[in-house]
């Protein structure tokens, strides 16, 4: 049952590639792109707590990598 899918996702493209990592002892952050829509997104932890949100540039419009890059 659960094989099917753990085979499916090995295959499978990753949607979401880092591009940026910075690591404390029980912090860190991550900078990850959408390969399917090109937004990049800040991941952010400390200890057991964690959140996502869109990097926006200065006109508060999302960061979008170009498919050229």
């Amino acid at each position: 049952m659960f094989n099917k899918e753990s085979e499916k996702n090995k295959t499978s493209k990753k949607r979401f590639e880092e591009i940026f990592s910075e690591n404390g002892v029980a912090n860190g952050n991550r900078i990850l792109v959408d390969r399917e829509t090109g937004v990049h997104y800040l991941f952010s932890w400390s200890g057991y707590s964690g959140g996502i949100t869109p990097l926006l540039d200065k006109d508060g419009k999302p960061i979008i990598k170009s498919t050229n890059e």
